[in-house]
């Protein structure tokens, strides 16, 4: 991989790592919900269940989405269907009478499982290794240099996200205006499909 390559994937992976989208939703919604130190799980498990999803379409899925176009349209319809589920949680994580939280935030497993139904992620990895895998080093080893490279952007990116949570959660300090943000936090994840079902 040739220096300009490395510094314009490192490039692709900052921007979509940092600008919104699902995965930084819920950190945002986690972040003001549960605090930081609950929520660094759920960042580790994007930033690396993300890495590893990326070697797995580099070596994997892109074949097998070549040859069954069909399984494009069993992605979108299961990652929607989940992320109205997510969403509707987020929504309801804070009861109107309620002066703490319920429930829990993501687990690592449940973060790093959940890059799969999620439309930005899928974007992020196609992209990724269509443009800047290194051809000549290998399927495996040029999909694991890209993998790299995202999970060491990407987990600065997303704490950013889970901080400026636990930052907006000082303006929230009644049940009230905790439950509006839940719910606005869900409608954007909601508006965050659009892109996917166009």
């Amino acid at each position: 991989m040739t220096f300009e390559i490395l510094i314009a994937l490192i490039g692709f992976a900052f921007a979509s790592s940092i600008t919104p989208g699902p995965n930084n939703l819920m950190l945002m919604a986690s972040g003001a919900n549960y605090g930081l130190r609950r929520t660094i799980p759920h960042m580790l498990g994007i930033s690396i269940g993300h890495a590893f999803m990326v070697v797995m379409v580099g070596v994997v899925l892109l074949q097998v989405f070549e040859t069954y176009p069909v399984l494009n349209i069993v992605l979108k319809v299961l990652s929607a269907s989940y992320m109205l589920w997510l969403a509707w949680k987020i929504a309801t994580a804070l009861p109107p009478e309620a002066k703490e939280v319920t429930g829990k935030p993501f687990t690592f497993l449940q973060a790093a499982a959940f890059q799969w139904v999620n439309p930005k992620a899928w974007f992020m990895a196609i992209t990724a290794i269509s443009a800047y895998a290194p051809q000549s080093m290998g399927l495996f080893a040029g999909s694991l240099i890209v993998a790299i490279v995202f999970s060491a952007t990407n987990l600065p990116s997303v704490t950013v996200w889970a901080w400026m949570g636990v930052q907006v959660r000082r303006w929230l300090g009644t049940a009230r205006r905790l439950r509006t943000f839940n719910v606005s936090m869900a409608v954007l994840l909601v508006v965050s499909l659009y892109p996917m079902l166009k």
